[in-house]
């Protein structure tokens, strides 16, 4: 099985299950975490990607699309450069209700709809951009996440995957790791009441591909032009592809 592999799952299915199911009990507090783990990083690494994506985002009457978009942090960032609606789509509804109150409160009109990103209901060449920040490692089965994406895209549409990356064999790197194998699941246990769901989050990044082996794996899926920067000495990596 090449995707998420929890602790105790046999099969793509089951692996699904548990991964709604963890979002579902630490998203009141999913923010928090997220800032104080990251030092607030996730803010600058967003906002490059939206930086990144700008020249679609102002283009009249581009369709874009937010998955995995879990609380809206992105997708909100998104939508603030956009001239266009900005879509947004989960699997974890108490991560939607939240991403609804944020929208709420910026006032924006940011249509959001719960589906799998490995199914999402959509026509054939219906979108000019697709996204998705931290939540692409989660996915049961990256080849068939790729297909999807791909699927969706319009010719010439871009797909931006913001994900957690290998810093490699250095100083930087040592401490990286053992910061996610023992600070981050400690802290990030105490902050959301659940120890299991930041354990499960680092050695998730553990086991995904490396910078080079996701870009190989959107060529092979269909992408062309595909790029990835590392940032955060390669704590994570921005990959793009265009369909």
């Amino acid at each position: 099985m090449k995707g998420a592999t929890p602790s105790g799952t046999a099969s793509e299915q089951e692996a699904s299950r548990w991964v709604r199911s963890m979002f579902g009990r630490i998203a009141p507090r999913y923010d928090l975490a997220n800032h104080i783990l990251s030092l607030n990083l996730d803010r600058f690494w967003r906002a490059y990607t939206v930086k990144l994506v700008r020249p679609i985002l102002r283009r009249p009457g581009a369709r874009v699309l937010d998955i995995c978009c879990g609380t809206g942090d992105l997708m909100l960032a998104l939508q603030a450069e956009s001239t266009e609606p900005v879509m947004g789509s989960d699997f974890s509804r108490p991560m939607l209700t939240a991403a609804q109150r944020k929208i709420e409160e910026r006032q924006f009109q940011c249509p959001l709809f719960e589906a799998d990103a490995l199914r999402l209901p959509l026509a054939d060449q219906s979108l000019d951009l697709i996204t998705v920040a931290f939540g692409f490692r989660n996915f049961a089965n990256y080849d068939q996440g790729l297909a999807e994406i791909c699927r969706v895209l319009k010719p010439s549409g871009q797909a931006a995957i913001l994900e957690f990356s290998h810093p490699g064999k250095t100083l930087f790197g040592a401490l990286y790791s053992y910061y996610s194998r023992h600070v981050l699941p400690l802290i990030g246990g105490l902050l959301s009441g659940s120890r299991d769901a930041y354990s499960y989050l680092p050695a998730s990044i553990g086991k995904f591909p490396s910078a080079e082996d996701l870009a190989r794996d959107m060529r092979r899926a269909g992408f062309r032009s595909v790029e990835f920067k590392r940032m955060t000495g390669g704590v994570v990596a921005l990959h793009t592809g265009t369909k």
